[in-house]
């Protein structure tokens, strides 16, 4: 008879707690898909400009309903978000922010960063008459 080995388990998902820094991590791998989609938004944007006034209504129709609102409102948070993130991750690639405090400091401008410029791109296109 063979003796049972007893080896121990590699780290999992499991084994680790959940920080903010692993979730926005994810995060800001999902925003980068997200604009890879909401590019091909911005593209039909730009032929339809291209293409002449009736191409250009029915891409305003789309955008201008409340579906394509959130979706333009959401890729204008991905793209925030993204870039903000991009940044924390230039900063660690230059080899500061790892302390605890830092990393964390670091998360939460980009969350709040990311929302809070979206807010105000939005609130600037408005008042200056890009949401009528």
């Amino acid at each position: 008879m063979t003796a049972r080995i007893e080896r121990p388990l590699s780290p999992h998902i499991q084994t680790y707690r959940w920080t903010l820094t692993m979730a926005l991590s994810i995060v800001h791998r999902a925003t980068g898909i997200a604009l890879y989609v909401g590019t091909l938004l911005l593209a039909w944007w730009l032929i339809a400009a291209a293409s002449g006034p009736t191409a250009y209504a029915h891409v305003q129709a789309f955008t201008g309903s409340i579906i394509g609102r959130l979706i333009v409102f959401g890729y204008t948070w991905a793209l925030m978000h993204h870039m903000l993130s991009g940044i924390r991750h230039f900063v660690w690639d230059l080899g500061y922010g790892f302390k605890a405090n830092e990393r964390e400091a670091l998360t939460w401008g980009a969350l709040i960063g990311g929302i809070v410029l979206t807010v105000l791109i939005w609130i600037i296109a408005y008042a200056i008459g890009g949401g009528r």
